[in-house]
């Protein structure tokens, strides 16, 4: 439960998310010139840029002390949880304590949104820059609920650079969120450069949606991406989609279909439609290549195989690429990462699966000359209605949860089995969806999602019967049909980002819809400072 003393407004509405233990104390310190002291030059240099964007002037020695501690015993009484932080504001100074570099930064954010307050709250004077940058006297006691608080971000559909990437990598750790996925190939486009197989991104790096411009990260670029990102602890988790959305991969290799033909360049929004073969004999060797040099670019643990809206796929056929790719990655070291297919789940639209099994003939989209007609009655995924599927996954795969339609059975199996999950549920976390019917951007296939909806709702509460200890976290998503620029995205990100984001970190009962609108409200005085879009919801008084 999150304690917030009274008299303490500005404070209490100013930190996303809500802390653990919040407790207001007398007296307001000046931050408008800062001397940061740190156990590091990288944590001291990231703390000042923090405090550098609030408005603060960060000078070498003689001005308001912010001292960054590595303290074991900081935190929430009794807790363990490595993010763990305790910030303390008196008018003399600033203290942030930690056991990790994680809780310091958290410490720090927290802080920075405390002196957003100062000039964007109730109390404050409009943003203006003339005013003292105050912060009043509190102490701040904080964990996160869940370790995987993240964001996947479609870079295929339309293609984000690496500009974006560090912009969005600042937004998501703002929100004290630490996973930043990937997806970087699909049937638009192949995202990444892989060393062994050159075609990848020689001949399918530019497409993108309707002819837009597309790209593609070198592996110096990736390289360097994942090391900004894990200054801010934050870890880039990449995805190479298989066996389905591989049109990429297809149009680069022709002989991964069986006619050897590569197929034609997709510029178009349906999925389900394209397809590796486990039977061709160029299909292992590519998937080995591919996933062994994607694991070998990458500094954090996990790597993202995909395996969703494979349509027109026998269940056994799409169960032994599920079962390989888990083997490849593991074998390079890595934790397997899938959507939630992989537990063996049928699609929820089935009638979209009848849909392609009709179409697969030739008439499908991107059927070109790789389709084929081996499968005569496609029955979407693994685990469709006719009998209980074998558990697919290995103990410690991480499984994506998105589709909230299918018959749980197949994840509680699945959990187990030693299975973990990542909570995304398309009618609350996917941030592509339209807010209202009549919003210029988005879709809506799921849901309309407006900020309340990406609020109000429990992580644990998704799948009956699927035990908290399960969860590994939680995942905002965005894929990119409809988002040709940063302000598309961001206006689509944000507010609805800190919502999910909250509902990450946060407990269940310190949750208030409320304080929220109050908090995000303070919180878009920053936004505008800073030039970042975001849609204006009628749901707060702005």
């Amino acid at each position: 439960m999150t304690t917030v003393s009274s008299g303490a407004a500005v404070v209490a509405d100013a930190v996303i998310p809500v802390p653990v233990e919040l407790v207001a104390g007398e007296g307001v310190l000046d931050l408008r010139s800062v001397t940061v002291h740190a156990p590091d030059a990288v944590t001291e240099r990231l703390a000042g840029e923090l405090l550098t964007s609030a408005g603060a002037s960060v000078v070498a020695d003689g001005a308001t002390a912010v001292t960054l501690t590595v303290d074991p015993a900081a935190g929430p009484e009794g807790s363990r949880n490595s993010e763990r932080y305790t910030l303390t504001v008196t008018a003399e100074g600033v203290s942030v304590a930690a056991p990790e570099r994680s809780g310091l930064l958290h410490g720090v954010r927290t802080l920075r949104q405390l002196a957003n307050a100062g000039r964007f709250g109730a109390d404050g004077d409009g943003g203006a820059t003339d005013v003292p940058l105050e912060v009043r006297a509190v102490v701040v006691r904080d964990e996160p609920r869940f370790g995987w608080r993240g964001l996947s971000f479609d870079v295929v559909r339309h293609w984000f650079g690496p500009a974006d990437l560090r912009a969005v990598v600042d937004l998501v750790g703002s929100y004290k969120m630490n996973r930043l996925h990937l997806h970087l190939s699909d049937d638009q486009g192949w995202r990444l450069e892989i060393p062994s197989r050159p075609a990848l991104t020689e001949k399918s790096s530019q497409g993108a949606v309707s002819g837009a411009t597309g790209g593609f990260l070198t592996a110096d670029e990736y390289r360097e991406l994942q090391e900004y990102a894990a200054e801010r602890e934050i870890v880039i988790v990449p995805e190479i989609d298989v066996p389905g959305h591989v049109n990429a991969a297809t149009h680069a290799y022709g002989e991964l279909t069986p006619s050897g033909e590569a197929t034609d360049a997709y510029d178009g929004i349906e999925v389900g439609f394209s397809k590796l073969h486990f039977d061709l004999p160029t299909t292992e060797p590519f998937l080995r290549d591919v996933f062994t040099d994607v694991a070998r670019m990458t500094l954090g643990p996990w790597v993202h195989f995909g395996g969703d809206e494979v349509l027109v796929m026998q269940p056994e056929e799409f169960g032994r690429f599920v079962v390989l790719c888990q083997e490849i990655i593991a074998g390079a070291g890595k934790v397997p990462v899938a959507w939630q297919e992989a537990a063996g789940s049928a699609h929820g639209d089935q009638a979209a699966v009848a849909a392609l099994a009709g179409a697969e003939a030739g008439s499908g989209p991107g059927s070109g000359s790789g389709s084929d007609a081996d499968d005569d009655a496609p029955a979407g995924h693994a685990g469709t209605p006719g009998g209980e599927a074998p558990v697919l996954v290995e103990p410690g795969t991480v499984l994506q949860y998105w589709d909230t339609r299918p018959d749980p059975a197949p994840f509680l199996r699945a959990a187990q089995a030693g299975a973990r999950f990542v909570m995304s549920p398309a009618d609350r976390a996917y941030l592509d969806m339209k807010y209202t019917p009549e919003h210029p951007l988005g879709q809506q296939w799921a849901a309309f999602v407006e900020l309340h909806d990406s609020y109000d709702w429990d992580p644990a509460a998704l799948i009956e019967g699927l035990p908290e200890s399960a969860i590994e976290g939680v995942s905002a998503a965005v894929w990119t049909e409809t988002l040709l620029n940063r302000d598309h995205l961001f206006s689509m990100l944000l507010p609805r980002l800190a919502a999910v984001a909250e509902a990450a970190w946060s407990q269940p009962g310190a949750k208030d819809w409320e304080s929220f609108r109050r908090r995000i409200a303070v919180e878009a005085g920053a936004w505008r400072r800073d030039g970042a879009s975001y849609h204006p919801t009628p749901q707060i008084d702005w």
